[in-house]
C-alpha cells in the first residue's frame, strides 16, 4: 500500500508518522512518500520520520521528494495538508481583519476567506495531477478551510473526503471523563467544518445510550473551561459546541482579546523553528512533546482510521468526515458539504441520518453554507465583487462598510497568491 502526503514537510508530519507506525496493523503501508517544495525542511522531517519508523519496527519505505507527479504516482491515497503562503500568510489572516473590528482567524471570517482564495486553486491543480497519474486514488483533505476545499474537490469530480480533528478530540476527551475506551464513544456530531455541535454522546454506537446530559452535569465546568465559554451557556444549550463557535457566541470579547496579544501564527512560527531544530537531531527518534502544543491532536489516528476504511481495511465503521449533504440536513442543498458521522467504506462516505436540528443551530449552519457557496465562487472565478459578496454574507462581517474595508485589505495582502488581483 502506497500513501503520499502533500505538504509532507509540515511540522505536523511526525504526528502523522507516529500514528502510521503505531497503527500499522490497521493501515499496512509499504511505501510512504512525503511531498513538499521546501526541500531543506522536508529532509529534516523525512529523517525524523525514518527514525520513528525504525524505532517502532515499521519496515515501510519512506521517500521524500519535491516532484509532485512522481510522488503521487501509484498512490492508493493522497493526504493533503498544505498551507499556501505559510505562517506569514496566516499571520496576515489573523491581523488585518482586526483593523475593521472583525475576528482575525485562519479559517473563520475574513481570514478564512483569504485562506480559501489562496488554497482552492492550488488544491484543484494538485488533484488534477493526481487524477492524471492515478485516477483511482482517494484524496483525504486535511487542508483548511476543509469544508470549502472538500466541496471544490467533490464538485470537480474527485474521489475526496474531508477530515478534521475536532470530533476525535471531543471523543478522546469525553472517553477520558467517562473512563471508557475512545471506541465506545459515538458522537452525534452535526454542522459544517469548524461550525459543529455535539448534540449527543452515545455509548457503544449510533443507537447507544445518550450520556451527554450526565457529562454536562458532572463535568460541565471542565468542558466549559476547555471551550473558553461560561458554564451557564452550556447548561442552557444542552449541547457541546466546537471551540470555533466562540468566535460567533463571544465575537466582541474575542476581538478584544486578539488585539492584546501576539497572533497564533507568530506563536506557531516560533514553535516551528524550535521543532525543526529538534527534528535535525539524529538522536531524536520519536515525536517531541512540544509537537503537542503545535495543534492537530489525534490527527494521525483520524487519518489512519479514514484511510483504512476507504482502502478496504480495518477502519471504524462510523467516522466524522466532511462530505456531500445529500439530504442529510434537509434545509441545505444536496451538494453542500457537511461535517457529520458517516458510514465509511471503499465506496466513500455516506452520512448517517441526523435528528431534526434545532433552529438555533440550523439557522447559523444555513447562513454559513450560503457564505461558503459565495466563497467557493470567489475562489474559482476571482473578482473584487465576488469577494465582497462572500464577506457581506458571512455572519461575522455582515455590514457593507466592513465588507468593503475587508475586501480591500484581503486583496492587498494576498496579491501574490491571487492570479486575478
Amino acid at each position: 500500500m502506497k500513501l503520499a502526503v502533500v505538504g509532507g514537510g509540515s511540522t505536523y508530519t511526525p504526528e502523522l508518522i507516529d500514528g502510521f507506525a503505531r497503527l500499522r496493523d490497521t493501515l499496512p503501508i509499504t511505501e510512504l512518500v512525503l511531498v513538499d517544495p521546501a526541500a531543506e525542511r522536508l529532509e529534516l522531517v523525512g529523517g525524523l520520520a525514518r527514525r520513528i519508523f525504525a524505532k517502532q519496527g515499521h519496515d515501510g519505505k519512506i521517500v521524500t521528494t519535491s516532484d509532485l507527479d512522481a510522488g503521487v504516482e501509484g498512490a492508493d491515497a493522497v493526504l493533503l495538508q498544505l498551507r499556501v503562503g505559510g505562517q506569514a500568510a496566516r499571520n496576515q489572516d489573523e491581523t488585518w481583519p482586526l483593523e475593521c473590528g472583525c475576528i482575525g482567524q485562519e479559517t473563520t471570517g475574513a481570514g478564512g476567506l483569504a485562506k480559501a482564495l489562496r488554497t482552492v486553486p492550488v488544491v484543484l491543480d494538485i488533484a488534477e495531477r493526481v487524477r492524471r497519474t492515478n485516477p483511482d486514488a482517494w484524496i483525504i483533505d486535511f487542508t483548511n478551510p476543509v469544508g470549502i476545499v472538500t466541496r471544490a474537490l467533490l464538485q470537480a469530480g474527485h474521489k475526496a473526503v474531508g477530515l478534521c480533528n475536532v470530533a476525535i478530540g471531543f471523543q478522546r476527551k469525553f472517553a477520558k471523563l467517562l473512563d471508557v475506551a475512545p471506541s465506545a464513544i459515538h458522537l452525534d456530531h452535526v454542522g459544517l467544518n469548524h461550525l459543529t455541535w455535539e448534540t449527543g454522546v452515545r455509548l457503544g454506537g449510533p443507537d447507544g445510550e445518550n450520556v451527554l446530559p450526565r457529562l454536562l452535569a458532572e463535568h460541565g465546568d471542565a468542558i466549559a473551561e476547555d471551550l473558553h465559554l461560561p458554564r451557564p451557556v452550556l447548561d442552557r444549550l444542552g449541547v457541546v459546541p466546537s471551540y470555533y463557535l466562540r468566535y460567533f457566541y463571544a465575537h466582541d470579547e474575542v476581538v478584544r482579546e486578539l488585539g492584546t496579544k501576539p497572533s497564533r501564527a507568530a506563536e506557531v512560527a516560533a514553535m516551528e523553528k524550535e521543532l525543526l531544530e529538534m527534528y535535525g537531531d539524529p538522536a531524536l527518534d520519536e515525536k517531541p512533546a512540544l509537537l503537542g502544543k503545535r495543534g492537530g491532536a489525534f490527527y494521525s489516528e483520524a487519518a489512519v482510521d479514514l484511510a483504512a476504511s476507504l482502502l478496504g481495511g480495518g477502519g471504524s465503521p462510523y467516522q466524522v468526515v466532511n462530505t456531500y449533504n445529500n439530504g442529510t440536513l434537509p434545509f441545505l442543498p444536496d451538494d453542500a458539504v457537511i461535517e457529520t458521522q458517516a458510514a465509511v467504506g471503499a465506496d466513500g462516505a455516506v452520512p448517517l441520518p441526523v435528528a431534526p436540528v434545532d433552529p438555533l443551530y440550523a439557522g447559523l449552519i444555513a447562513n454559513v453554507t450560503a457564505y461558503e457557496d459565495l466563497a467557493l465562487e470567489a475562489a474559482l472565478r476571482g473578482g473584487r465583487d465576488r469577494v465582497f459578496k462572500a464577506l457581506l454574507a458571512h455572519p461575522l462581517v455582515g455590514q457593507y462598510a466592513y465588507a468593503d474595508g475587508l475586501t480591500d485589505r484581503l486583496i492587498a495582502h494576498n496579491q501574490e497568491h491571487l492570479a486575478w488581483a
